[in-house]
């Protein structure tokens, strides 16, 4: 398997197509999303936080953000795109981050504007950093970058604190200061989306997340207004913890699953995912030597 890398990505942003990526909370959803049909792979924040039983308000650490990434980058040939939240410090951590990450097979990051700690981007009560602190964090992180093609995606969280043109005085900051990609962070209508468009001009991604402040709009929408990534960031963990809730209530009211079994991920599809086959037909390409002198 082809690790992938930031210039696949680049070339992708280039296409003049919409990148549908979802979010994987673990390696086999990242396997379940190639296996799909989508374009990338996204690895949230605010999901990884979940996952580890706390809330999203600046409680990971590089460490963790790094481990998981890794785990999923090794399963999948689509490129995967990381949330590095504010990158973990001030400049210097920042720099630090993305050789990090770098080294995970991500193919790129972003790093927010909030201050550290940072908070759900679409929760009221955060803050953000001066214009300036932020362009000093893209900067580090452009000047720490090893390879050329690692994308590097600044968000704003701005517009629910500063408004749009705000915002947008922002991006173009931080797009001066080198990001490759601008992410936007809880834009109010299908409007402000396309006025951030036409008002900067590197890729944008649009954040699709459920129970939020923006409008859930659809690919063919956000391809018509110009965006190149739409991330749904937290959709498979929601599903999946829904349906585990529901799952658990019948068990615990029924004493059996009998009645779960249709909704139910069959064992032959989840070898499937897993390559039980391939891995089988490697360990018999293996062991099937025999020693000098000992019998098989």
């Amino acid at each position: 398997m082809d690790r992938p890398h930031g210039l696949a990505l680049h070339g992708a942003l280039n296409s003049g197509g919409l990148l549908r990526v979802p979010g994987a909370f673990n390696p086999l959803s990242a396997k379940l999303i190639q296996d799909t049909g989508f374009d990338g792979v996204y690895i949230s924040g605010a999901v990884l936080s979940a996952d580890l039983a706390l809330p999203d308000i600046g409680l990971t650490t590089l460490t963790e953000v790094a481990g998981r990434t890794q785990q999923i980058a090794r399963v999948t040939d689509l490129p995967v795109l990381v949330d590095a939240d504010t990158g973990f410090g001030e400049p210097m951590n920042v720099a630090r981050t993305v050789q990090t990450l770098e080294d995970t097979g991500a193919a790129g990051c972003h790093i927010e504007d909030q201050v550290n700690p940072k908070r759900c981007g679409h929760l009221d009560g955060k803050s953000v950093v001066g214009a300036g602190e932020m362009t000093r964090r893209i900067a580090a992180a452009v000047q720490a970058r090893r390879d050329e093609n690692f994308v590097l995606c600044a968000r704003t969280d701005a517009r629910a604190l500063e408004g749009l043109d705000a915002a947008i005085d922002r991006a173009r900051a931080y797009v001066d200061a080198g990001a490759d990609m601008v992410f936007p962070e809880a834009l109010a209508d299908e409007a402000e989306f396309e006025r951030f468009h036409a008002a900067v001009d590197v890729p944008l991604l649009a954040n699709m997340t459920e129970f939020g402040k923006s409008p859930l709009l659809g690919a063919d929408t956000l391809e018509r207004l110009g965006y190149n990534v739409v991330i749904y960031p937290v959709s498979l963990l929601r599903l999946a913890m829904h349906a585990a809730e529901e799952g658990l209530r019948l068990i615990r009211a029924e004493g059996t699953q009998e009645a779960l079994l249709d909704r139910m991920q069959h064992r032959s599809r989840l070898y499937e995912l897993l390559d039980y086959a391939d891995y089988n037909t490697f360990d018999d390409n293996v062991f099937n030597f025999t020693e000098p002198g000992r019998k098989r």
